[in-house]
């Protein structure tokens, strides 16, 4: 029984370790596959390289067409998208902080 009690700590060791680190990694990782499996035309995204777009045409091969600015297009594989673009709204203007300091 001694022998077993080393053998017993390392299996509670690895139980801790899957529900603290592997778990939650598993669970995002199928989130965000949900996530690209969603995206479809109109959708603004940015990619793992923090390139912003609007996707304009989905291609073969799980390549989206991506347009950056007029007539600007790019094809960007659907692994190297991060998420959807949503911009930060500003909840206070530069011109209302600059007076109210003054």
């Amino acid at each position: 029984m001694a022998n077993a009690s080393p053998m017993l700590m390392m299996l509670v060791i690895f139980g801790i370790f899957y529900f603290i680190m592997i778990r939650p990694q598993v669970k995002k990782q199928k989130e965000h596959q949900a996530m690209l499996g969603k995206l479809g035309k109109g959708d603004e995204i940015i990619t793992r390289g923090g390139i912003i777009g609007k996707i304009t045409g989905v291609g073969d091969d799980n390549v989206l067409v991506v347009e950056l600015q007029d007539k600007v297009r790019v094809r960007v594989p659907r692994s190297f998208v991060e998420g959807r673009w949503v911009p930060a709204k500003s909840t206070d203007s530069p011109a209302k902080s600059s007076e109210s300091a003054a």
